[in-house]
């Protein structure tokens, strides 16, 4: 068995039917930022712990939960409110708990938008760190969202779980991007200046994440990002196989690009210097935060 985490902020929406899919595990923590509807309300309704702590960033508030909530196991699964788990996947991970060799596994989201999997464009399989060891593994912040850092050797588990990504609106989904944009114009800016493309990874990388993080590294140096993303979406991967909602997807996307684009360009040229001072400052905290978890023995 192993226990799985919940993050919520204002999730009323999708809480309830996130708990019911996970209910297969006697352990579910519900860590809430917060919350200013009825989200913990409603999780206090199922047998669940609900912890609310602030939040800061994707990263750190995984790392605070994993540190500093205890569990009833050792392995643990990180979901998100507008996800689900599955029978199959939690079989597979049950299964996989017999195996000592590795410390973590990446799963592969499916987005389901306007009714639909958006198989093509959105990178299937596009694999993400969700279900390890608490003890072996920490996050840290990259743009607005998270990369692991894993003391072992991981692996991959072949079941998928559904990512319902617009499900509270599609106002909801740009006021969310609106925010996101802000972080990865900072994130560009600090990867532009002190990074470099890994083309040994792009070209070789041995997993799908290795290739598609070199991918995005090299997609923060080409002109006309957000025309060529939107190309690639629908051409390249295939998003005209996925319809009317493959088309509005790969649209969004390039949309989220330009902002991102117009946020780097605001920075750049911004004569208030709150902006630039705030993208420094945001770069040192992270800078900090790895220092200083870095510096914490892992038990």
């Amino acid at each position: 068995m192993f226990s799985i985490f919940i993050l919520t902020h204002n999730e009323e929406i999708d809480i309830a039917g996130c708990i019911e899919s996970a209910g297969v595990s006697d352990d579910i923590i519900v860590v809430d930022s917060y919350s200013s509807d009825a989200t913990v309300e409603i999780a206090q309704k199922y047998p669940v712990r609900v912890v609310q702590h602030g939040f800061e960033s994707h990263g750190k508030q995984r790392t605070w939960m994993l540190r500093n909530i205890p569990t009833k196991y050792d392995w643990v699964y990180i979901l998100e409110a507008d996800e689900r788990m599955t029978m199959t996947l939690f079989a597979e991970c049950l299964a996989a708990i017999q195996n000592s060799k590795y410390i973590g596994y990446y799963v592969a989201e499916r987005v389901m938008f306007m009714n639909r999997w958006i198989r093509h464009s959105t990178q299937y399989p596009r694999y993400q760190m969700r279900w390890f060891r608490k003890d072996k593994v920490w996050f840290t912040d990259y743009g607005h969202t998270e990369r692991e850092v894993c003391n072992s050797a991981t692996s991959f588990l072949k079941e998928t779980y559904p990512h319902y990504t617009c499900s509270k609106g599609l106002s909801r989904w740009l006021e969310k991007h609106n925010r996101y944009s802000t972080d990865e114009a900072k994130e560009t800016l600090y990867q532009l200046k002190h990074h470099k493309v890994n083309w040994r990874n792009l070209l070789f990388g041995s997993t799908e994440v290795e290739r598609r993080r070199a991918l995005k590294d090299l997609s923060l140096r080409l002109p006309f990002r957000p025309l060529l993303r939107w190309v690639y979406m629908y051409f390249l991967l295939g998003g005209c196989l996925d319809g009317k909602a493959g088309f509005a997807w790969c649209t969004l996307q390039a949309f989220y690009e330009y902002l991102i684009w117009l946020k780097v360009w605001e920075i750049k040229h911004s004569k208030n210097s709150e902006f630039t001072s705030e993208t420094k400052e945001f770069r040192e905290r992270e800078l900090n935060f790895r220092s200083n978890l870095a510096k914490q023995p892992i038990s």
